[in-house]
């Protein structure tokens, strides 16, 4: 697989798997720091099976689909994706991409002790983690950026395209992602019983 050659060359240690199932079995014994996932498997969606990975850990995702609608994007990040890239694309674009989301998350993990603190709710950058009462609030590694972003900035008016370009780096995607975050978010803040609006837009 082409794919698979060049991030071997790349220095990537690298599984590469052709249907679902076996790709989660392979990611549960391979604990990967980040899956390359085609949306389009034999057997199950690339969505469902991005969704069953946030499940089982926070692994970082990138998906690949020949698909370029806005709707197939929001769905893909709804899933819990961290990036999305569209076929046909380039190696060197794929690594760069890569690259970028690896280099997020490295940086996110490297950051001091840092707590923020609303009231309820606790913002902790170092492991990563959101509690809300002491319960745990249960967000992607990307919904987690946008969250620490804004909190960052308590009261600032962001536009999307900033936040967007402050969470993902270069960015030259479909706005309305941001949107589809900052929903997901609202909704796990409520799950876990929080009426106060702490995202205003």
């Amino acid at each position: 697989m082409l794919v698979h050659r060049f991030l071997t060359q790349q220095e990537y240690q690298v599984e590469s798997v052709e249907d679902g199932k076996t790709a989660f079995v392979v990611f549960k014994k391979f604990q990967p720091d980040l899956v390359v996932l085609d949306i389009n498997l034999p057997d199950i969606t690339g969505f469902q099976l991005c969704q069953d990975m946030q499940s089982y850990n926070d692994v970082l995702v990138l998906i690949l689909s020949s698909r370029c609608d806005e709707e197939t994007i929001v769905l893909a990040f709804q899933s819990g994706a961290d990036g999305y890239l569209t076929k046909p694309f380039s190696l060197v674009g794929l690594g760069a991409l890569m690259r970028a989301i690896l280099k997020r998350q490295r940086l996110a993990s490297n950051r001091k002790l840092d707590q923020l603190v609303f009231g309820d709710l606790v913002i902790n950058s170092t492991i990563r983690e959101v509690k809300f009462k002491n319960k745990i609030v249960a967000l992607t590694n990307t919904e987690f950026d946008f969250l620490f972003c804004m909190a960052n900035k308590p009261g600032y008016v962001w536009k999307r395209s900033e936040l967007c370009e402050e969470v993902f780096g270069n960015w030259y995607g479909i706005e309305k992602v941001c949107d589809v975050h900052i929903s997901n978010i609202r909704k796990k803040f409520k799950n876990c019983g929080c009426d106060f609006e702490y995202i205003k837009t």
